[in-house]
């Protein structure tokens, strides 16, 4: 590329979504993609569009703008001001994102479950910033690319709307999952030259996994635990959903600790504090103990010490599988179900909205019988995800790079 005084400049990409805002997951499909134009593109010109602007520069070293205008985008706005200052901020928002990705050639959105609703979700909120993306590339040239995102069936009609032309005005798209791009195809997006890779955490590098010992006492057991409310459907009975997963958790805790399992709980938002605290409180035993997970590489460093896993948020399940960590899936969509199948967990999968507890420990006892088989299923499965995500790399560079940007670089597998 050239400036206006003729001189070269790397590409200008521009990375956007809700990073930096406390999701260890979203930030970890960052980090992949940063991986990815460090090693491919190295001359690449890179900042972020996102929710937590310091949190990114200050951890990823990009300069980043805030996503929204109005700082209280994700409170409820119940007074008259603050409603006025929301709608204000739409408006403003439109002419922000337009002028941002009219500075880029290319703008990258890492993952996430970004064409789906499988969490409370207002389409005046995420959804609104997508289509304002997705339409300003579209309007100014500059080639928008969701790369290996999730999608799922949407039931709510204006969030339908903007997702399906999000979808339909992005130059590139490729899905986490085959269910993802059957969803958008049901809502009218042609899918014909979509294609199907892994999720971006699997091309992070993941820490050794514990070595099995042969006899002894059963080693430590790691909770990856959720504020699970259900999802967009479910907010009539959010609390009865709350309310049952966290009984479920703390009763599944208990009988661990009683056999004397030490347990680990993690996070994966800083929204699950609250669940962590409650279960401590619950269960007051030295044996159960909470870490404070900054990244998915904290994750992995914490579940490849533990004999067992068992989480809800999607990424706690991936960081898992990745280390070779037999998981048991707290199941809230069928992201995760499609995720533990293809990993060769299918079995392994209990409803989160709907946690029985003495079902959950005769899985969990299974689980842990069939560990040896499974752990050398997942070293074969991890090397598959690796391989796949180079070729996703590698048609995400010829589908939105220009030509003349094409230095590949073989990359090694984590």
């Amino acid at each position: 590329m050239k400036t206006a005084t003729g001189m070269k400049t790397g590409t200008r990409v521009g990375v956007f979504g809700l990073l930096g805002s406390g999701n260890l997951g979203n930030d970890g499909s960052l980090e992949a993609v940063l991986g990815y134009l460090r090693a491919e593109h190295p001359d690449a010109v890179v900042d972020a569009l996102c929710g937590g602007p310091k949190a990114v520069t200050t951890r990823f070293g990009i300069p980043a703008t805030r996503l929204h205008w109005y700082r209280g985008e994700y409170r409820t706005a119940s007074r008259a001001g603050a409603i006025a200052a929301k709608a204000l901020g739409k408006l403003v928002d439109a002419v922000r994102t337009a002028a941002w990705v009219r500075r880029h050639d290319v703008v990258i959105v890492p993952g996430m479950g970004v064409l789906e609703a499988t969490l409370p979700l207002r389409p005046w909120g995420f959804p609104y910033a997508l289509f304002l993306l997705c339409a300003s590339g579209r309007l100014f040239g500059t080639r928008v690319a969701l790369v290996s995102v999730g999608a799922a069936a949407i039931g709510d009609r204006p969030t339908r709307a903007l997702v399906r032309w999000s979808a339909r005005l992005a130059a590139y798209r490729s899905y986490r999952d085959a269910q993802s791009r059957a969803a958008m195809r049901a809502m009218g997006v042609d899918t014909a030259r979509d294609e199907v890779y892994p999720d971006l955490a699997f091309a992070l590098p993941a820490p050794r996994p514990r070595a099995s010992a042969p006899s002894g006492p059963p080693g430590p057991v790691c909770v990856g635990v959720m504020a699970f409310h259900g999802g967009n459907d479910d907010r009539a009975r959010a609390d009865e959903i709350y309310r049952r997963y966290l009984d479920g958790t703390i009763r599944f805790v208990r009988t661990l600790v009683e056999e004397g399992r030490p347990v680990r709980l993690l996070t994966g938002d800083e929204c699950d504090a609250s669940v962590v605290v409650a279960i401590l409180d619950a269960v007051d035993s030295p044996l159960v103990t909470a870490a404070e997970p900054a990244s998915l590489a904290d994750l992995m460093r914490e579940m490849a010490a533990a004999d067992t896993v068992v989480a809800v948020r999607y990424h706690n399940l991936i960081c898992a599988l990745k280390t070779g960590t037999p998981v048991l899936a707290l199941s809230y969509a069928a992201k995760s179900d499609a995720l533990m199948d293809r990993m060769g967990f299918g079995a392994y999968c209990h409803p989160a909205r709907e946690v029985d507890p003495d079902r959950l420990l005769e899985q969990f006892r299974a689980l842990e019988k069939h560990s040896p088989e499974l752990r050398q299923t997942l070293t074969e499965r991890n090397q598959a995800a690796a391989q796949h995500l180079e070729q996703q790399f590698t048609a995400l560079t010829a589908a939105v790079f220009p030509a003349a940007d094409h230095t590949h670089t073989p990359r090694k597998a984590p």
